[in-house]
């Protein structure tokens, strides 16, 4: 039994997913490090560099969420017919 190939352009896709396990390794260091710092397993104030690297980790992550909610593509039609169908 065969599988199906499904053409894909390789430069957009390749760049984009390397970007968004980019996203997805920062936001997993960020967990990582405030579950540990909760934890108590260091102490933030000892460990400024660690502490610098977090926080500028958190505005990088804030200016994506920013940059990527702005320039997210048009919704589903389904989807606005549907909220407007409940009265949302």
């Amino acid at each position: 039994m065969g599988t199906a190939h499904i053409p894909r352009p390789h430069g957009r896709d390749t760049a984009e997913s390397l970007r968004e396990a980019f996203w997805i390794l920062a936001l997993g260091l960020m967990v990582c490090f405030a579950f540990f710092a909760a934890l108590g397993a260091f102490n933030p104030s000892e460990a400024v560099e660690l502490t610098i690297g977090f926080g500028v980790l958190c505005v990088l992550w804030a200016i994506h969420v920013v940059v990527v909610s702005r320039h997210r593509g048009e919704h589903d039609p389904r989807m606005m017919r549907d909220r407007e169908r409940r009265g949302f």
